[in-house]
């Protein structure tokens, strides 16, 4: 027995020490691997003097400290936190009762400072269960209103009267700031969910709801006795404490009375200043991977002033848009319905840094980019500021749906960077030639697909996105199974490009050192096994 106990606390001080050295490992291999490849070319600049090579390696050198301190000034690294991606914990709940809620997206520039642009904005998402009532409110600010599911009754109260509406999905609707505006779910067994942009008028980023019931009791009795010429114990019996609240179940009875709309020949007039449904005009595109509908600033023609326009993009699972960007417009976008991805690529976090070598061998301001993916699900909320590259996929077993407001839309183009006619394969002959520095009909950015859906199926990327493993896709599996140093490498190799936008993958050990832990590990197990049983 003095044996075995001693044998094993040799091996356990042996295991203490290698797990030690991992330790070291893993520290080394947290340096920055922007910095590594910029020394790397400093110190294979073959026009350089020695004295050239050190200057260089110390001005990487400073870039890197100067990005830190940006960073830590920033308060956010993208290795925590996608200042574009919301989820559902981003949201805080304004009203809730038995029969529903509203719940308010945080600040955009509360997550980052490059949404500043877009800050008075306000993103509201409103649930009401079947065959209830949304009361009377207004509010301090102009509304866009999308329904993403259900069926309702929209009444909004003007000067002399009030106009009801059938609202229904991929219908999207103007409510201007002071119109009392009602709502009844006339599903019973169908939730109804609306994403709602406002525009506040007073408090930029902030919207108040103002409903008659709560508020009137707020004045003086005195003076609501004058104003209404009531006495207050009838004032008093009908503004009561007892109230049900803002959204409430109602008898079948009480939603048929509701639910008794004028038809005209609209909905396609925009005199009438009702609903105008997305998804009942031509798809901007579509193929079998998708389809994308969106509005115009005049059609309808509320939008205009607002200088908004909606689009819907439905993308078939196991699909993706091509890689493409919008020239002025910023598109502030929620998930509907099924699971995805998004990768978006950022310029912001990291700046301009010195680097030598190209075309004449100088030293130049190379522009440095991050990709950032991020998982999607039903509710969450993505923003892609103009001119940022992005694309958006569906996972394998169901479509996405994502209903966008791109705001500042006047002018506003999107230019595909893959697919048919893309941008890209725009560029002139020479132009194309000198910026690949290869001849330009083997730069593989044009084929035959629609400009803005291609197929990806075969795409590893898009499982393991939606699986939760974004960051460093089939690359983890590949380690994994690795049976030899070559494969290891290869899998390292054809991982390149998630160093490229700036992710680190994860700690990567020499396979033997791997292996030779695994079996201190499963010596120490069965050494404490015998002792025990």
């Amino acid at each position: 027995m003095k044996t075995k106990l001693v044998l094993f606390i040799i091996l356990l001080s042996l295991c203490t020490n290698l797990l030690a050295a991992l330790s070291r490992h893993e520290e080394q291999e947290e340096e920055d691997p922007e910095l590594t490849t910029c020394m790397h070319q400093c110190g294979h600049q073959q026009q350089y003097s020695k004295s050239d090579k050190q200057a260089c390696i110390r001005s990487c050198q400073r870039y890197h400290q100067m990005k830190k301190e940006r960073e830590e000034e920033e308060g956010t690294t993208m290795e925590t936190q996608n200042p574009y991606v919301f989820d559902i914990e981003d949201f805080r709940t304004r009203l809730e009762t038995q029969d529903g809620r509203v719940r308010v997206l945080n600040k955009f520039s509360r997550r980052s400072k490059i949404l500043k642009g877009i800050s008075n904005y306000v993103l509201v998402t409103m649930e009401a269960k079947g065959h209830t009532f949304i009361s009377p409110t207004y509010f301090d600010s102009d509304a866009v209103i999308f329904v993403l599911k259900g069926r309702a009754v929209i009444g909004l109260v003007r000067e002399d009267k009030t106009d009801r509406f059938n609202l229904e999905d991929g219908d999207m609707m103007r409510v201007a700031a002071g119109t009392l505006v009602y709502f009844v779910n006339k599903n019973e067994n169908q939730n109804l969910v609306l994403a709602n942009l406002f525009i506040p008028l007073t408090t930029p980023g902030d919207y108040k709801a103002f409903n008659p019931e709560l508020f009137l009791t707020a004045f003086s009795m005195d003076k609501l006795e004058a104003a209404l010429q009531t006495p207050r114990e009838k004032i008093r019996g009908v503004f009561h404490e007892e109230l049900e609240g803002t959204i409430f179940k109602i008898a079948r009875e009480e939603v048929e009375a509701l639910s008794k709309v004028k038809e005209g020949f609209w909905p396609f007039s925009t005199q009438s200043g009702g609903p105008f449904n997305l998804l009942g005009t031509r798809p901007y595109i579509s193929n079998q991977y998708g389809r994308l509908y969106q509005s115009s600033l005049d059609k309808p023609f509320e939008l205009n002033e607002l200088n908004l326009v909606l689009s819907f993009s439905n993308i078939t699972r196991g699909s993706m848009t091509a890689p493409s960007y919008v020239t002025r417009a910023t598109k502030i976008c929620i998930v509907g319905e099924g699971k995805g991805y998004v990768e978006i690529v950022c310029p912001h976090y990291v700046s301009s840094s010195r680097y030598s070598g190209g075309r004449g061998g100088g030293t130049k301001d190379k522009a440095l980019y991050r990709r950032l993916s991020s998982e999607l699900r039903e509710g969450m909320v993505f923003v892609v500021p103009a001119g940022h590259p992005f694309l958006v996929g569906a996972g394998k077993e169901d479509d996405l749906h994502i209903v966008c407001y791109e705001v500042n839309a006047r002018g506003n183009k999107i230019h595909a960077l893959a697919g048919k006619n893309n941008v890209m394969s725009a560029m002139d002959k020479d132009a194309k030639q000198l910026t690949f520095m290869q001849p330009a009909e083997k730069v593989p950015l044009q084929c035959a697909e629609s400009p803005l859906m291609l197929h990806a199926v075969a795409r590893e990327m898009a499982t393991a996105c939606v699986m939760g493993s974004c960051r460093f896709g089939a690359f983890a599996d590949k380690t994994l199974q690795a049976q030899s140093m070559l494969e290891l490498i290869r899998a390292r190799n054809e991982s390149q490009h998630v160093l490229d936008g700036g992710v680190t993958p994860p700690l990567l050990l020499p396979l033997p050192v791997m292996k030779l832990a695994h079996g201190v590990m499963l010596l120490i197990m069965e050494i404490v096994h015998a002792m025990l049983f």
